[in-house]
């Protein structure tokens, strides 16, 4: 399985971006995918998650109402759609995938199994 994410860039406050996430090697549709991110000398967060199948989307309290989450299932392709921007969002965002079912700690970087090598976003 490969995860490749690609939309970063830099941006002022108040700007939006689409990061977009590539998946080879199964579907992702089957699948718990997620989207997290980093800074540097702080430890990986979790910003939003999406389940299978009913599409249950969930987000970190920092991000609800401007972030959205979705997936194409027959592109095989995860979005993070970011509004709104913020300085405090800047940091590499990873895509992510999980095989675990429970939903109350989707956050979690343990329950996530894969993991692709991440897009700078910076907000000014």
């Amino acid at each position: 399985v490969q995860l490749v994410e690609s939309g970063g860039g830099s941006v002022q406050a108040g700007g939006s971006l689409r990061l977009s996430c590539v998946a080879s090697g199964d579907t992702i549709g089957r699948y718990c995918m997620g989207w997290f991110r980093q800074i540097p000398d702080k430890e990986r967060e979790g910003v939003a998650a999406i389940y299978n199948p009913d599409s249950s989307t969930y987000f970190a309290d920092s991000v609800k109402g401007r972030f959205t989450i979705s997936r194409d299932n027959f592109k095989n392709i995860l979005y993070l759609d970011m509004n709104s921007l913020k300085p405090e969002d800047t940091g590499v965002y990873y895509c992510a995938r999980s095989g675990a079912t429970t939903r109350t700690i989707w956050y979690h970087t343990g329950l996530y199994t894969y993991w692709g090598q991440g897009t700078q976003v910076t907000v000014s």
